[in-house]
């Protein structure tokens, strides 16, 4: 009864012939009708002949900055850590090799067409002659995609091993500070090579507001919609630099109160308040006063005794006398401690009671002693040996792996969040992936035994 369900190879072999002819058939009228539609502009490349490989764009340098201008490597786009559409770029454009490969070889090299580069996917994506969910993203006739097209009539081809690299970003201004009514700054880059090459690449930086208050158009004008401080970070290939961008209001009629320096804090604060042409605000009274010192200082309150006695002193130095007092009690170091042992993770579910209590008790003497800061963090990460003999090793007790070591000490030390850098270079700062894994090497071989 089997047999009746069995077809025949010679059969068999008419079918399959019969489907590859339909199907190719099929697919000619497919494509006819879609280069009907696009019209006769759409199948004619450009006319400017296919360059020789010698002067041919590189991938790295000439490539690889349209790719990120149009935004294709972002995390929203072609660089999320799954690709969108099966097409893969690595995060920012942090591995140009990887990308070459990517874009002319993966998935039978469908996205290039080297012997009609203007049919190329990626050129007819971005440009809305194929449906793109990414919207439309360039233009034909546009230096960008003269790049892109010329790259591709070349052959596509991997950089030679010894091209130039991107070694240095030149970003101008530094700051500026806009008062009205100039709202707008431009903002200039100029990209230094390793063969002594300097190119102006202001239009083909990245531009990336840290505030909605100033947006930044394609060439490098930032603008306010209203006053405010922002940072615009300018990224060109690898390397990024910051602007520092301040919009105030004129404040014509400003004149400075020149208010008395008391310390190095004030000076700084003081100049950056007469640059901005505003004046500090008057010293807050007695009764202020108190209460914010004893909350900064011991974490506590005045009592309502020591409040009054305060207030009542006619002393002129009785605020810095005040706070020389406050230092030297007991709670001082004891609310100081506690914040500390939070920073340092001294709790029980990373080391035992005991470590806890002989930690914690290592850092209220620290701050009781008034040990320096440096020497403070130096014995703590050149700690060596026990722990109960040498409270300090608990912080790499709390930190049991160099990866935590490495994260922990640049952020609690240095004020630096690498943890971004982990699995791609820091989208926000010129940390790159491998400064984070040299960064984690220096605690690689920090061990601990249990005796």
């Amino acid at each position: 009864m089997l047999t009746q369900f069995f077809i025949p190879a010679r059969n068999l072999a008419t079918w399959f012939r019969r489907s590859f002819v339909l199907g190719v058939a099929l697919a000619v009228w497919i494509e006819a009708a879609r280069m009907s539609a696009l019209g006769a502009e759409s199948q004619t490349p450009p006319v400017e002949p296919p360059p020789s490989l010698s002067t041919a764009p590189r991938f790295t340098t000439d490539v690889m900055p349209v790719l990120s201008k149009l935004g294709c490597n972002l995390g929203a786009c072609h660089g999320n850590q799954n690709g969108k559409g099966g097409f893969k770029l690595s995060l920012r454009g942090q591995d140009p090799a990887d990308d070459r490969v990517s874009i002319s070889l993966d998935q039978f090299g469908r996205r290039v067409n080297l012997l009609e580069p203007a049919e190329s996917l990626l050129l007819q994506k971005p440009t809305m002659q194929v449906f793109h969910e990414g919207g439309l993203r360039l233009r034909r006739g546009t230096p960008e995609y003269d790049v892109l097209y010329r790259w591709i009539a070349a052959g596509a081809p991997e950089d030679p091993a010894d091209s130039p690299r991107l070694a240095h970003l030149i970003v101008e201004p530094a700051e500026a500070l806009l008062f009205d009514p100039d709202r707008q700054q431009q903002i200039s880059a100029i990209a230094e090579f390793s063969d002594g090459e300097r190119r102006d690449v202001t239009s083909l930086a990245v531009y990336e507001p840290s505030a909605s208050l100033v947006t930044v158009d394609p060439q490098g004008t930032a603008k306010f919609s209203a006053p405010g401080e922002a940072t615009v970070l300018v990224r060109f290939l690898d390397l990024q630099r910051p602007v520092r961008l301040i919009h105030a209001p004129s404040r014509s009629e400003f004149v400075w109160s020149e208010p008395p320096v008391h310390n190095f804090i004030d000076e700084h604060a003081f100049a950056k308040l007469r640059r901005l042409r505003i004046n500090p605000s008057p010293l807050a009274g007695d009764q202020e006063f108190v209460r914010r010192v004893y909350i900064d200082v011991l974490g506590i309150l005045p009592t309502a005794d020591e409040a009054r006695s305060f207030v009542r002193d006619p002393a002129l130095d009785k605020r810095a006398r005040l706070i020389d007092r406050l230092l030297n009690r007991p709670e001082f170091a004891e609310h100081w401690a506690l914040k500390w042992s939070d920073l340092l993770k001294n709790e029980e579910k990373v080391i035992d009671p005991q470590g806890v209590r002989y930690f914690h008790e290592w850092i209220r003497e620290s701050f009781a002693a008034g040990k320096p800061l440096d020497q403070f963090v130096r014995e703590l990460v050149t700690a060596r040996g026990s722990t109960y003999a040498n409270p300090a090793a608990n912080f790499y007790r709390a930190n049991r792996d160099p990866v935590s070591r490495a994260e922990t000490a640049a952020q609690v030390f240095l004020g630096i969040r690498l943890q971004c850098a982990k699995c791609h270079n820091h989208p926000f700062d010129r940390w790159t992936q491998s400064d984070y894994y040299r960064w984690t090497a220096f605690f690689s071989r920090v061990d601990y035994l249990i005796v």
